[in-house]
């Protein structure tokens, strides 16, 4: 039997949570995002299907979402309890599948690991799984390794089943953009352009000491090999420990004055910090995140003097960061994040070693 990867991941998740609670919902366009209130300063979560076929996406802000949006969209305020207990539904259902190794990436994805010569069949289990769990549906896409199967996915999409293998992975791939990687966005896709690489095809036969000298020695290999869809083909169960807390807010009218700022600031960074004090872990570091008016974005980060249970201390450390904003631009959005120790069980991937179902 061969090993195979199958990336599980469920059609317009959100949207769909929202219309099994709402039915009358069904058909009609669905936006999630902020606190419902396309007024406001949010952006999209999810939208359904009906609402993508007018151009509204995730990450959209709310505002343009509603001009969009025909005059029967629906907006609804984003519920995350809701899409937490549906998600663990949804991976109990899987985890229940014989001899399947279940990774979890995300409220709506997973990559399941088997063994067997009729991935198709299993596919079609989890799939089914699902349905009966939860009344959601989901697309599966095969690979011979996570990236193939990620990228089968969206070939999938919705409610169905591809397969996306070294062995046709140039007849699918080959002449599409480079953007429909999983991991090349439009900043990397422009950077590739630049060099002549428009196409899958292109990179895979770009000189890799090309890509070394635009993005590193780390990242121009794994771009290099990501045009012949290479990647990790181990499917891990283990827990993932989080190496940080963050919180962040949109701010409805501009933050225009420095003690607005640090009010703000000092929420955030308590906030963050507690997050962490319920985990039992010092904090080592501390970023702040700013958006100046009307949308540029910027981060900035300071290792502490040591590791700290002390929330005073890193909440200095916050405001220090914040003392060095630009006092003449108004600031949209704020956000700070509190970086951990890691537990001695862990390695740098996030995961500890000890496995086992989570």
């Amino acid at each position: 039997m061969a090993d195979w990867v199958l990336h599980v991941d469920m059609d317009q998740f959100i949207a769909a949570v929202e219309v099994l609670r709402r039915p009358e919902l069904a058909g009609r366009p669905v936006i999630v995002g902020g606190r419902g209130d396309p007024t406001e300063r949010a952006v999209v979560s999810t939208a359904s299907y009906e609402a993508r076929a007018f151009g509204i996406g995730s990450g959209m802000p709310l505002k343009i979402a509603a001009r969009k949006a025909p005059e029967d969209a629906v907006f609804l305020p984003v519920d995350h309890q809701a899409y937490e207990i549906a998600s663990a539904d949804v991976m109990a259902a899987l985890r229940a599948l014989p001899e399947v190794v279940v990774e979890v990436v995300g409220w709506d994805e997973c990559f399941l690991g088997v063994s067997t010569d009729d991935p198709e069949s299993v596919a079609r289990a989890a799939q089914e799984a699902v349905r009966e769990a939860t009344e959601l549906h989901c697309s599966v896409g095969i690979g011979d390794n996570k990236v193939r199967a990620k990228i089968a996915t969206e070939f999938g999409k919705p409610r169905g089943v591809f397969r996306l293998t070294e062995a046709n992975w140039f007849d699918v791939m080959g002449d599409r953009s480079t953007r429909d990687l999983w991991g090349v966005g439009s900043k990397v896709q422009k950077r590739l352009a630049a060099h002549g690489i428009s196409t899958v095809r292109e990179l895979a036969d770009a000189e890799e000491a090309i890509l070394v000298e635009e993005f590193g020695p780390r990242m121009g290999v794994w771009y290099h090999g990501l045009g012949s869809g290479q990647g990790p083909a181990v499917v891990d169960d283990t827990p993932w420990v989080a190496r940080s807390h963050s919180r962040e807010t949109t701010y409805q009218q501009n933050l225009t004055t420095p003690d607005q700022i640090e009010r703000a600031v000092r929420e955030l960074a308590v906030q963050a910090f507690d997050d962490c004090t319920a985990e039992g872990r010092p904090v080592v570091r501390v970023h702040l995140k700013v958006r100046y008016a009307p949308f540029e974005t910027k981060t900035l980060g300071r290792k502490l003097p040591g590791a700290t249970e002390d929330r005073e201390e890193f909440v200095a450390a916050a405001l220090a960061l914040a003392a060095t904003l630009d006092a003449e631009r108004e600031v949209r959005l704020l956000g700070v994040r509190a970086e951990m120790t890691m537990p001695d069980a862990a390695d740098d991937t996030g995961r500890t070693p000890v496995r086992g179902r989570i």
